[in-house]
């Protein structure tokens, strides 16, 4: 499956970095080179770029579209927490602009085997960095009830973060839970019906109309 994901708001973040030719620029979030491609293309002798990503997909689609620009450009497979010291390794001290397009590419939700989306029914998985050992199936199946609620409490800033806790660890009893299906159902279960269909958001109620008195003239 192709890499392909439409850069957020490229223009405004574009013009916003002000971008000096001979700047030292990073990506963080390097993803398909979207953005970076923009930023290569600024930059003059001197200039560098670093892109950031720890996604393998995301790596091999960046340096295929960033390629007329190789010789400006630095990429590296990490996540952008390490940038200090990516940046440090590479005898950089400071930099003229950092860029973070934080979230999930749309590549990410549509590709099936990496498990992000409910629109499939697939093994749960959902790692961004595939060379990680743990994935969401052993979170799901081994985390404990009190580890589970905080991660969707804080994380999902889920109302019903308890409850769904409590029905992933009564449901890994009967069985191991290994799909986004099968996740998709019991966080169903755990859920109100009323709040499913309104998104957790109270129904409003319809607003009163007011009937002035007619005005003669």
């Amino acid at each position: 499956m192709e890499f392909k994901h439409a850069s957020v708001l490229l223009q405004e973040t574009i013009d916003n970095l002000n971008i000096k030719g001979t700047g030292i620029y990073v990506d963080g979030t390097l993803g398909g080179g979207g953005h970076s491609f923009e930023i290569a293309g600024r930059l003059t002798q001197g200039g560098r770029l670093i892109g950031i990503d720890q996604d393998e997909a995301a790596i091999k689609a960046a340096e295929e579209r960033l390629s007329p620009y190789r010789d400006k450009v630095t990429i590296i497979r990490s996540n952008y927490r390490n940038a200090p010291q990516v940046l440090k390794e590479m005898g950089i001290e400071g930099v003229d602009g950092i860029l973070l397009d934080l979230g999930v590419s749309s590549y990410q939700l549509d590709e099936l085997e990496r498990g992000f989306s409910y629109k499939y029914d697939t093994k749960l998985d959902m790692r961004m960095d595939t060379r990680q050992s743990v994935s969401a199936r052993d979170i799901v199946g081994g985390y404990s009830e009190t580890e589970l609620f905080r991660i969707i409490r804080d994380y999902g800033e889920d109302k019903f973060a308890k409850n769904i806790a409590k029905h992933i660890v009564r449901a890994r009893q009967d069985k191991p839970i290994e799909t986004t299906g099968e996740l998709n159902e019991i966080i169903k279960a755990a859920i109100p019906a009323k709040m499913r269909q309104t998104g957790g958001i109270p129904p409003r109620r319809p607003s009163r109309q007011l009937e002035l008195p007619a005005i003669e003239n």
